[in-house]
């Protein structure tokens, strides 16, 4: 996974600066109902992650790389386990929408007039690192991801936190999560053969409309795509999220005339 971000994230971010892409198509949500959320922790370890089955957030990012350095508004959607749809803005004009689902990425490059239609291993370009649908939705969303099973986390205590590391091959991933309020505060993912890393931090939490439980309004990205070479970072600020109430639709679609895109543009 890489920055998303993500978001991760940092993936409609860094998307903000590639080429993109997708085929017509839209998804509709009904009127939302909260989802239980089961999660498997370690023995000691407590977490709370978020049970909303639909999310509506809207908010600006700031991205910087090399010589760019800029900020843009954004606009997120979520459909639990089914849709991640993100678009980013400047000055009222939208460059880029992305359409994600568990089995498929679709990018739009409104501003380069390009468009991507393709799996994970775009995203896994563009962020440096494997990533997966339920990793985006989990980083997203700021949920803790439990250990596949046969994994044994290592747990041990950070001043407030626990720190939570396990393998998922080809990954080392590691999560801080609040004892008090069982909300994840960093997690880091590390592919240490390539010395790449992403690392993804949350703060300003607050009660989003719909629903008591924290989020985080401030999400904090940044890559590292191998020994030396110069990080990537984008900041994500929430100025309105809404859950677990209203309709949603996904729409995405490809206008005539625009040039697909086979993978992720080195800039």
């Amino acid at each position: 996974m890489n920055k998303a971000a993500l978001l991760l994230a940092g993936l409609a971010l860094a998307s903000c600066h590639r080429a993109a892409n997708v085929k017509s198509g839209s998804v509709s949500a009904g009127t939302s109902t909260p989802v239980a959320q089961p999660v498997t922790t370690p023995a000691g370890v407590k977490t709370a992650n978020t049970n909303f089955k639909y999310l509506n957030g809207r908010g600006k990012v700031h991205f910087k790389r090399k010589d760019t350095d800029q900020s843009a508004n954004f606009a997120l959607r979520i459909n639990r386990d089914s849709a991640i749809w993100l678009s980013g803005s400047l000055l009222g004009i939208e460059g880029v929408r992305a359409l994600l689902t568990p089995d498929s990425v679709r990018v739009v490059n409104r501003l380069q007039k390009t468009y991507f239609a393709g799996d994970y291993a775009y995203l896994s370009q563009l962020l440096n690192v494997p990533v997966s649908y339920q990793q985006m939705q989990a980083i997203l969303l700021g949920d803790y991801q439990p250990a596949p099973k046969g994994a044994l986390p290592i747990v041990k205590q950070e001043g407030d936190n626990q720190s939570v590391t396990y393998p998922q091959a080809p990954l080392i991933l590691e999560q801080l999560v609040s004892q008090s309020t069982g909300r994840l505060q960093q997690l880091k993912v590390s592919e240490s053969n390539a010395q790449r890393s992403l690392t993804v931090g949350y703060t300003d939490f607050q009660a989003p409309t719909g629903s008591p439980l924290p989020f985080a309004f401030t999400t904090n990205v940044l890559g590292q795509q191998g020994a030396g070479a110069e990080a990537t970072s984008a900041t994500l600020n929430y100025q309105k999220v809404e859950v677990g109430a209203g309709r949603l639709d996904f729409p995405f679609s490809i206008p005539s005339g625009y040039k697909k895109e086979t993978r992720v543009g080195k800039k």
